[in-house]
């Protein structure tokens, strides 16, 4: 390619992240061919000259023709020596003497002339050899020469195309309209949710959004995008629970009423599976008649109390002693319920109190924080099971409430996002209400399940929504996900992402150090260090935090006047390529190869079947998404490091073939497009 395509391309922009799209990976794909190695310089060739050998066979084939003369001169030598000896003796007469001297002069005259006109036509002919010798050797110098200039014209054009070849962008970002509601993630490991999250919230926040993630696989999934928020200039609040629940205000600021319902609902998703399902609506009675006796500023310590209080867990003295509840209170609490109903009481004020009592901490030490656009709340790995359950379902249920109660969302969709990671430990309800929250109230929603049990896989795509596969270890999940995705789409896994794929192990961070309070941090190794530390921030106390888009005082929050405005890409790929495992990988990867160009080459071809699925690499991403044609079926991969790869591109993808030889794409096949 040379002249204006080769300037056009040299001049088309690298893109800027748009806030109008959502950012899930990468695909590879190669508009200008690859040209091949480099022109060979053409091979000198030696100069024709006269052939020593004909010269000499020349030479003796003409002393050949010149012997009969030179014997014939010899010859009349010889007659001349005899017939002036005869003279000499007397024998002959001097005539006759003269004559044969004469005679014999003449003959040998006669040969040499032969022989001179013999050596003169050898000259003229090895003349004539060298003139066609010097001709050949002249027009083999002109074909050397327009040879040399052909191969320099070659080499010059090879060099603009491969130049162009290589600033070719050779990634495209995979991304989803934000008229997308929500993104259903399947499967996928550890290392893979940490860099598609990570590639997912990174544009998010560079655009000005907001990210809201509930980390429920007590995995620390999160750990690198709250390294790349600090590249970013961003200071993440990290809550550590059960540790940071006196920090936490997550559904403080809730009326009696949505408060007795959250909790009602938070004790009837903690439950057990396969136990018998609790009635929320008589917990969140009970509850609502609770907070009425105990007033307005009552919190969840003193709610845990009364439900003690109700079950009869221990004495009035005890609970007196406590300071938790008033003796006007206790003595309300006492005559609340008839005798009729004092066991059915008693027995529910037992499992209540149960499940909540690990909420009693609950905003009791409110900090004072500085506003931040990343949220992040998991529940500690070393808390017990039951607990994180009941943290687990509170934390989905109240910021459930709270995305029903936030006013009509003033910005663009996808400005506030929230992830749920694990959420396959929910209840099918509880995701429901959710989700349809989220789309209510506008916010971006990223459902993360590690497997597809029954209930998840009938919500999977469920409404406006996307749906994204990662490896899929099970069997049984890999075959209903191969039926979902249908089995005709064929894709090519990009060398690049197999090798980052195989050197990527889960070596995400498994906890996260609280930015909001006291917290405790464990090494990879499973030696346990303990960090005590405090952060404060320098603004006054805000209520809610957790969920700033959420105001209920009538006004719009903070986030209406969030400015939406286009960000750089590279503000971006600097706080990656520091701060991620996987950027670390990409780098090694590219350099090990032998050549960028060799590294992007294809590696291996993938059919959509179960056995596929359960090798993809740790961040492919199988994208099914709806496009103006139709259902459309994509590779990515959710690699964020890639961004810092010299041919990658945020610009849209040109509507060019696959980087693979075969058939064209089957219909409905991959065909990325911003």
């Amino acid at each position: 390619m040379t002249g204006p395509a080769q300037a056009s391309l040299r001049s088309a922009p690298r893109g800027r992240l748009r806030a109008d799209l959502v950012y899930l990976g990468w695909c590879h794909a190669v508009a200008l061919p690859d040209p091949g190695p480099r022109p060979e310089p053409p091979r000198r060739q030696a100069l024709a000259e006269v052939d020593a050998d004909w010269l000499a066979a020349q030479r003796r084939e003409q002393a050949l023709l010149d012997r009969p003369a030179w014997l014939g001169t010899a010859a009349c030598g010889g007659i001349a020596v005899a017939a002036a000896g005869c003279w000499l003796a007397g024998v002959l007469r001097a005539g006759l003497a003269g004559l044969a001297l004469a005679t014999a002069a003449v003959a040998a005259g006669a040969c040499l002339l032969a022989v001179a006109s013999g050596r003169r036509a050898l000259r003229a002919q090895i003349a004539a050899e060298h003139e066609r010798v010097r001709q050949i050797a002249a027009v083999q110098r002109a074909q050397l020469a327009a040879r040399q200039r052909q191969q320099a014209t070659s080499s010059r054009d090879w060099q603009q195309r491969s130049a162009a070849y290589r600033r070719q962008p050779h990634w495209y970002p995979v991304t989803l309209p934000a008229q997308v509601s929500r993104l259903d993630v399947a499967g996928g490991t550890r290392a893979g949710w940490s860099a598609l999250l990570t590639m997912l919230a990174g544009p998010r926040l560079a655009a000005g959004g907001e990210v809201t993630v509930l980390d429920l696989t007590e995995g620390g999934v999160a750990a690198d995008l709250v390294a790349l928020a600090s590249g970013l200039g961003i200071s993440p609040l990290v809550w550590v629970l059960p540790a940071d629940l006196p920090q936490l205000d997550l559904g403080l600021r809730l009326g009696p009423d949505a408060l007795a319902e959250v909790l009602a609902l938070t004790a009837a998703a903690a439950e057990p599976a396969g136990s018998v399902a609790a009635d929320p609506a008589r917990d969140a009675a009970l509850l609502r008649r609770l907070l009425a006796v105990l007033g307005p500023e009552a919190g969840m310590a003193r709610l845990t109390a009364a439900l003690r209080a109700l079950a009869q867990a221990g004495g009035p003295r005890e609970q007196l002693a406590a300071g938790a509840l008033l003796p006007e209170q206790l003595s309300a609490l006492g005559g609340m319920f008839g005798r009729g109903a004092e066991h059915l009481v008693v027995d529910r004020a037992w499992t209540l109190e149960a499940r909540l009592a690990v909420l009693s901490p609950l905003g009791t030490a409110p900090a004072d924080l500085l506003p931040s656009p990343l949220r992040i709340a998991w529940p500690d790995r070393r808390g017990t099971a039951t607990g994180n359950r009941v943290l687990a379902s509170y934390l989905t249920v109240a910021l459930t409430e709270l995305l029903r109660q936030a006013p009509a969302a003033q910005t663009g969709p996808w400005q506030q996002t929230v992830c749920v990671l694990g959420a396959e430990r929910l209840p099918g309800d509880a995701l429901d209400r959710l989700c349809d929250a989220a789309e209510a109230a506008g916010a971006g929603l990223v459902m993360g399940y590690r497997a597809i049990p029954a209930q998840i896989r009938e919500r999977l795509g469920r409404g406006n929504a996307a749906v994204a596969f990662m490896r899929l270890g099970n069997a049984e999940d890999a075959r209903a996900a191969a039926e979902q995705i249908g089995s005709e789409h064929r894709f090519v896994v990009s060398q690049l992402t197999d090798t980052v794929g195989l050197s990527v192990t889960d070596t995400v961070g498994d906890s996260y150090t609280s930015t909001v309070g006291t917290a405790d941090s464990v090494a990879d190794s499973g030696s346990a260090t303990l960090t005590a530390g405090r952060s404060r921030g320098r603004g006054r106390s805000r209520h809610g935090s957790f969920a700033p888009f959420a105001d209920f005082t009538g006004s719009a929050s903070r986030d209406a006047s969030t400015s939406s405005a286009w960000s750089d890409s590279r503000s971006v790929t600097e706080g990656i390529s520091t701060s991620t495992s996987w950027g670390v990988s990409t780098s090694r990867a590219l350099g090990t190869s032998s050549s960028v160009a060799g590294t992007l080459q294809r590696s291996r071809e993938l059919v959509i079947e179960p056995h596929e699925l359960q090798h993809l690499p740790q961040t492919a991403v199988v994208v099914c998404r709806a496009g103006p044609g139709g259902r459309e079926v994509l590779l990515a991969d959710a690699n964020p490091a890639i961004m810092t790869l010299p041919t990658a591109t945020l610009a849209t993808m040109p509507d060019v073939p696959a980087s693979r030889p075969g058939p064209a794409r089957p219909p409905g096949g991959p065909r990325p497009t911003s």
